[in-house]
Formats: C-alpha cells, sequence, structure tokens
C-alpha cells in the first residue's frame, strides 16, 4: 500500500518588532514600481550558477530564481509541489516515486521529463565532473547506491534514480529520511538540460544557459550586473508579477546605502549585500516601515586548518576559541540583534517537540581567559615551542567581516599575547583557496539547507565535501549514519547532541555567533522575504501598486 506524503516543514519566525518614529523614504515613483523592476545587490560575483557546482549564498540567490527542483518551500517552512505535481511514498518510507508536471518546460520551449532529473542527479554525483566533483555530492548519499558512485567503488547504473517514463521517477533511498522532500528543493537536486554534455561551460554566460526556474537570465555583466527577466514557459507564469530583477554587484556596505537612499535599490542589506553596521540605530529610527532585524538558522564561525601545524595541536585550537569574547563582538561589533554562539545548531531548527537549541543547551564551553592562557602554555610545549608562530585569519572581503576579524585578533592579541594577521580576499579566490585548505584560520558561515539539525552536524563527517578543516572522526562519521537510518525523534536528537558536542569540543571550529538578518526593504514592496534559513525569496514578488 502507498500512501501520498507531504511532509511540513517548521518555520522559524523570529522577527523582532521595531516601532519607533520617524519618516519614511523615497515614494513609489523612485522605487522599481516605476517600471516593476526589483533592484537588489548581490554585493560579489557568482563564483558558478551551475546548481551542482555552487556552494556559496551568492550563487544560490540567483539559481534559487532561474531553476526549480522537484519540491518548493513556501514562506511558511512547508514543503510543496514543484515540479513534480505529486508523489507516493512506500510504505516503508524507501521508494519515492514522482509525477512530473505535464506543462513543465525549459525556457527553450523543451519538455522537461523524468529522464532530465535522472540525467542531472547522476551528473552531481560524477566524480569526473568538470571542472571538479561537487561539494555537495554527499546531499545526494541518501538514495541507494549514490555514495559507492561519487567515491569511485560503485557503477552509475546501480544508483537507484529511475525515469520509468517521461513522467515518472522512480527514487530508492538507503533508510527512511525524515526530510527528504525538504532537499529536493535544493540546488544539487536541481535539473540541468541535458544539452550540457556538448557544453561544460554553459553556466559562465546568460545566453548558454537553458533553465526551468521562474525567471531566466537574459543579462550578465561580470563583476558588475545580471538580470532576469520572467521565463515564459515556466508553468506558474502568471505567479511571476516582477517584469524584471536586476542585481548590482557593490561590495561596499555605504555604496549600498547610498543606492537604496538615493532609490536605486528596493532591497538593501544581508543575506545578498551588507548595511553599515555603525547606522542600525539610526537606520531603525529614520526608516521604521523599512528596516528589519529577522532571526535566521546560521552560524557565524570560523575554520581551523588542523592539517597545519601548530593548529594540529587541540590545545592550541581551543586556548583560540576559549580567549573570544563573542557577547563584545555581538553587542559592540555587529549590532544587528545576533547571539552568541557556543554550538553549532542555531535557533530556528526543529528538534522533538520544539526547536533543536531549546532541547539542547550550547553549554558546550564558555570563555575562560586564564584557562586559555593555560592551554596555549601547554600546546605550545608539546609542539617544542615557546610562542605560536604569526598566522593569518582570512575572510571574504566585506566590511562587517573586516570589523569582526579585526575585534577577534584584537582579543588573541591582548589576552593571549598571540600575533595574528587579517587578511581579505575576493569571494570567488576565498572559496577556491578555503576549499583548497589553503589558509590557517578563515571566516565561514552556514545557513541550514533544510529544516534539520543534520543540516549542521552533517557538514563535518570525512565525507563531506563542505568539510574543508581537515577534521576527520569514525566515531562522528557513525554518529551521522546512525541519525540518518532512525526515523525515531528522541533517538536522532540524542545522536545529533552527541555529534555536535563532538566537533565543538574538537576545536576545529570557532563558533562567533548565530546570525541576523539585517536589512532594509521599500515598503510598497510585497512578497519578497526572507526565509527562516536567510535567503531572500523574491520570485512571487510584486509592488502593492499594482495590488487591486
Amino acid at each position: 500500500m502507498k500512501k501520498n506524503k507531504l511532509v511540513s516543514m517548521l518555520s522559524l519566525v523570529l522577527v523582532l518588532a521595531l516601532v519607533v518614529t520617524g519618516c519614511a523614504s523615497g515614494s513609489k515613483n523612485e522605487s522599481g514600481a516605476n517600471n516593476n523592476e526589483f533592484r537588489i545587490n548581490l554585493a560579489s560575483e557568482p563564483p558558478t550558477l551551475d546548481p551542482a557546482q555552487a556552494t556559496d549564498q551568492v550563487s544560490f540567490t540567483v539559481i534559487n530564481a532561474i531553476y526549480e527542483g522537484l519540491t518548493i518551500i513556501d514562506e511558511n517552512g512547508n514543503v510543496q509541489p514543484g515540479i513534480a505535481e505529486k508523489w507516493d511514498v512506500s510504505e516503508d518510507g524507501k521508494t519515492y516515486t514522482f509525477t512530473i508536471r505535464s506543462d513543465a518546460k525549459w525556457n527553450n520551449g523543451d519538455p522537461i521529463t523524468a529522464h532530465d532529473f535522472e540525467f542531472s542527479w547522476k551528473r552531481a554525483l560524477d566524480p569526473k565532473l568538470v571542472p571538479k566533483p561537487s561539494q555537495y555530492a554527499y546531499q545526494m548519499y541518501y538514495i541507494e547506491g549514490a555514495e559507492a558512485y561519487n567515491t569511485g567503488s560503485g557503477s552509475v547504473d546501480d544508483v537507484k534514480i529511475n525515469a520509468t517514463d517521461d513522467h515518472t521517477l522512480v527514487v530508492t533511498l538507503n533508510a527512511p529520511t525524515v526530510y527528504f522532500e525538504s532537499l529536493l528543493s535544493t540546488a544539487i537536486y536541481f535539473p540541468v538540460h541535458q544539452s550540457v554534455t556538448e557544453n561544460e561551460a554553459f553556466a559562465a554566460a546568460a545566453d548558454t544557459m537553458i533553465t526551468n526556474g521562474p525567471f531566466t537570465m537574459t543579462e550578465w555583466k561580470r563583476n558588475t550586473s545580471i538580470v532576469l527577466e520572467p521565463s515564459e514557459s515556466y508553468y506558474a507564469r502568471d505567479d511571476i508579477r516582477f517584469a524584471k530583477v536586476s542585481f548590482t554587484m557593490v561590495n561596499d556596505s555605504n555604496s549600498e546605502l547610498n543606492m537604496y537612499e538615493t532609490g536605486k535599490l528596493d532591497y538593501a542589506g544581508y543575506p545578498t549585500g551588507a548595511l553599515p553596521t555603525d547606522q542600525f540605530a539610526s537606520l531603525k529610527e529614520k526608516y521604521p516601515n523599512e528596516f528589519q532585524i529577522k532571526g535566521t538558522a546560521s552560524l557565524y564561525y570560523y575554520l581551523i586548518n588542523t592539517t597545519e601545524a601548530p593548529f594540529t595541536n587541540k590545545k592550541i585550537r581551543q586556548a583560540l576559541s576559549l580567549s573570544i569574547d563573542r557577547a563584545a563582538i555581538t553587542e559592540k561589533v555587529t549590532l544587528g540583534g545576533q547571539i552568541p554562539a557556543y554550538g553549532l545548531v542555531p535557533p530556528g531548527i526543529k528538534g522533538v517537540e520544539d526547536e533543536y537549541r531549546n532541547e539542547v543547551d550550547d553549554n558546550y564551553f564558555q570563555e575562560d581567559l586564564e584557562l586559555a592562557k593555560q592551554l596555549l602554555a601547554e600546546g605550545l610545549a608539546e609542539e617544542g615551542l615557546t610562542e605560536l608562530p604569526a598566522f593569518s585569519l582570512t575572510f571574504n572581503t566585506n566590511e562587517l567581516h573586516q570589523k569582526v576579524a579585526e575585534a577577534v585578533v584584537d582579543m588573541w592579541s591582548n589576552n593571549l599575547g598571540v600575533n595574528a594577521q587579517i587578511g581579505n580576499e575576493e569571494w570567488g579566490v576565498f572559496l577556491d583557496n578555503r576549499t583548497a585548505m589553503n589558509y590557517q584560520v578563515a571566516r565561514a558561515g552556514w545557513g541550514a539547507d533544510y529544516n534539520d539539525p543534520i543540516s549542521f552536524i552533517g557538514l563535518f563527517t570525512s565525507k563531506s565535501g563542505n568539510n574543508n578543516t581537515g577534521y576527520a572522526n569514525a566515531e562522528y562519521d557513525a554518529l551521522v549514519r546512525q541519525v540518518d537510518q532512525s526515523t525515531d525523534a528522541a533517538e536522532r536528537v540524542r545522536l545529533m547532541a552527541e555529534a555536535e558536542k563532538m566537533i565543538i569540543d574538537s576545536h576545529s571550529i570557532i563558533p562567533i555567533y548565530y546570525y541576523s538578518t539585517v536589512y532594509l526593504m521599500k515598503p510598497d514592496v510585497k512578497g519578497v522575504y526572507v526565509d527562516y534559513k536567510g535567503d531572500v525569496i523574491f520570485t512571487r514578488g510584486y509592488y502593492e501598486a499594482e495590488a487591486e
């Protein structure tokens, strides 16, 4: 017996109400409402727009508008049909049968078929994928045969992704996976047109991308701008009301604010850009109906390259973490409602009956300067050193990242006598260096791919393509496997708490704070929102002026 199954995700609603008297900003004729164009700053160039290769929020912001998977997530965090109009789940929870919409088309008019999904998912798993294997392939290991094929020990023919006809896709999992349907809304599961085999650089230009989402890219000026327009082939074309979405790429918070205030942007701030942190208070007062702070299920943290001496020594890593005053950073540097972090999983992610963070306290450690000094001295002695050699803390170019880094290195200097230098890199270069382990300590951020703690805890398995610390622990991997194979909510939380403690106790990462999204948006913009994981969603946006 089979049953239709639509699992709802618990959404995060952490909007902080700001009621302050003040004046509103520009009138409607100063905004994109004049020509139904939504304008937003992307801050930097997307490193890639290939769904199988993307790993960063800049890329995902664009990809999520020009591609669509079998499912989508609505504003309340619930799974809804996307390219799949329906699906059945077997009684044992392992086999999914998806029915592809008969009116689903690529933006060139070709029909989207189940064969496109089989091709695309197997392509993403290909260990010889060009230009490099997908870092997100591990998110497909729930599928039977996927891990063996991706790691080179199995055949693509044994991967249980099968298009039985143009409209039917059958997928078999290793074990029931409670969040599989929400995973299908993420980029690694998006389809790509099978013509990509003829052009490996298909995602490098607007005129070579055949896409299937609500919008299609009509212009891409490198390091300058991207323009999207509604796809006339999209099955829900009538729901798409912006005539154009324009991205600029200005990586300066003061310039971005100026663009907003002079009517050149309709949205400014995180997650696509940034606002000057030292102006948050005045912006709250100046734009009471436009300034927003929203808690999001995301973590700001530092990675430590555990493969490079002396950071191979746990005590040295621990000393660096214990000497950082997180409250001082959130109160005096970021100024945006962030919460000091002492764990891996942020608030807003569901547990058993409540949020995981309410059920599992993140009291894995606390700042302790005396203990930090003791640990540093012991670690240096174990390494045959009298002092910690100078090292670098790197981050992608951004005013906030620089301020946080400056505060942290000052704390290390004042509290431990440690000499650390900060360095910034352009986004794409920074990602490449971090992936290649070409760093000592580096800034990182992670937002939930789906509303489950394993989205964070699974990040640090030895098989994760996004684990750039060098941390590898067979016991940790085993715990994560047990989580993946369990359908008992309480057992899953217990196992994940044990794994979280293990990664935090390794001090391979330094949690700094749990994110809040701070942004400005014109009051006549409707239907655009920041979701529970911090992504800005604009595909169903419109201007109030056009509302009936």
